[in-house]
């Protein structure tokens, strides 16, 4: 990445922000580097002071207590409950966003998660996929839920982190987007696609051998 000339880099992934991203930051410095925990615990914080915050996430980034950790630096008073959903992963990378099967998965983990009376005031969506459920899980818990996406947060770190640097594009002329992996492209576009809700062919994909 480094080679490309980029200017930030976004770990768009929260258990590799999880397990990584110090090491990142010592390894790339000065290249800024962000990490998409601590913009997703800000949210929640701002949605939902001294609240009861429930995380979905990955194994890794629950046995790290990332959110947990992040959230207390934020407002020790919160309550946070970190709950592994791997299954959604699986349902947000094949594309089954709705339905039975997904609304089936989506209760049996939130019972799972909410036992012993656990009532969340927030649900924190810890993994990049899971936003692709939004809709399938606001269908599911109570309408005074606030339901944590930390993408348009990030969005905003980028955005100040680059203002600061003075290196802003102020261009009006839109940007173009390069699509790297280092494996799989057929299923990178695939993936892709769902996320970025744009047809991505494997033509669009450039292969990096590292």
């Amino acid at each position: 990445m480094q080679a490309q000339g980029i200017k930030l880099l976004v770990v768009a992934c929260n258990t590799a922000s999880a397990v990584a991203l110090d090491q990142l930051r010592d390894a790339l410095s000065p290249l800024p580097v962000i990490g998409v925990v601590e913009p997703g615990a800000d949210a929640a914080v701002g949605a939902r002071r001294q609240a009861s915050h429930l995380v979905l996430a990955t194994e890794a980034t629950v046995r790290l207590g990332a959110y947990r950790h992040a959230i207390a630096a934020r407002d020790p008073d919160a309550n946070v409950r970190e709950h592994a959903c791997e299954m959604l992963v699986s349902l947000a990378e094949e594309g089954w966003l709705d339905g039975d099967i997904a609304s089936a998965i989506i209760r049996r983990y939130l019972e799972d998660a909410t036992g012993g009376g656990f009532v969340a005031d927030t649900i924190i969506l810890g993994c990049t996929h899971f936003p692709l459920l939004i809709n399938a899980i606001r269908a599911v818990v109570a309408d005074n839920v606030v339901l944590i996406d930390s993408a348009s947060t990030t969005a905003g770190v980028v955005r100040e982190t680059l203002t600061g640097a003075g290196q802003l594009c102020d261009s009006d002329e839109q940007g173009a987007t390069r699509f790297l992996a280092t494996d799989g492209v057929r299923r990178f576009a695939s993936v892709g696609s769902r996320f970025l809700g744009r047809s991505l062919s494997p033509d669009d994909v450039e292969l990096v051998d590292l």
